[in-house]
């Protein structure tokens, strides 16, 4: 049986944190901000952590992360 490869474009998007838990950045703050509020610009800055719905495909994504 063959290893599993490492989906790339997800290893780049999701990196693993210390406690086991995946982080990612959120769309939609790379251009077009000057309509959008400061408070939304402001939390858009910030690393998310993958909630549980979406656990298992990142896992089947990432083998080795």
């Amino acid at each position: 049986m063959p290893k599993i490869k490492t989906n790339r474009s997800a290893a780049k998007r999701f990196k693993l944190t210390g406690s086991g838990k995946y982080s990612f950045r959120k769309a939609f703050a790379s251009h077009i901000l000057t309509k959008k509020a400061s408070k939304r610009k402001r939390h858009l800055r910030q690393d998310q952590i993958l909630d549980q719905a979406n656990l298992k495909m990142i896992k089947r994504l990432l083998p080795n992360g």
